[in-house]
């Protein structure tokens, strides 16, 4: 009933899966499609239970969309790691890299969650231990961002 109920409401925010990928490319975008769906009456908990219906608990939120809306068959966050590594860090150079790689490593294990906005602060003190250390490494605030923003892009 969730995943019938979901499906018949998916329309009003996504036409297709262009459309479902350009909106969870930006952490934004995304997180105000997250926030309009519970709006809607499907909270992140609602997703979660449908990921867990489509046996999808590995994947990103992304996929049970993605899924359900399209009935493309989800991928393992790893994968989707695995699929875009040599895409994401081509660009970027070996200080980025390896906050990228602590980035989707935190990804993989917990879910998209972790590539939120909010989370940056948090994921720059676990991995530096201050900004202070992170901005030593990066050279600035505005390449932590960019790095954290601009990497995502080519994980979907």
């Amino acid at each position: 009933e969730l995943i019938e109920k979901l499906y018949g409401v998916l329309p009003k925010f996504f036409k297709s899966e262009k459309q479902l990928r350009e909106i969870w490319r930006v952490p934004s975008t995304r997180k105000k499609l997250l926030d309009n769906l519970s709006s809607a009456g499907f909270s992140i908990s609602d997703l979660k239970i449908a990921q867990k219906l489509i046996n999808a608990e590995h994947s990103d939120l992304f996929d049970v969309l993605n899924y359900i809306k399209f009935a493309i068959k989800p991928i393992s966050r790893n994968e989707r790691v695995a699929k875009s590594e040599n895409k994401i860090l081509k660009n970027f150079k070996n200080e980025q890299k390896e906050f990228i790689n602590f980035v989707l490593s935190k990804y993989i294990e917990s879910g998209v969650e972790e590539l939120e906005q909010e989370n940056l602060s948090e994921l720059i003190k676990l991995k530096y231990g201050t900004n202070r250390d992170a901005i030593n490494i990066f050279g600035n605030v505005k390449m932590i961002k960019d790095t954290f923003f601009n990497f995502q892009k080519q994980l979907y």
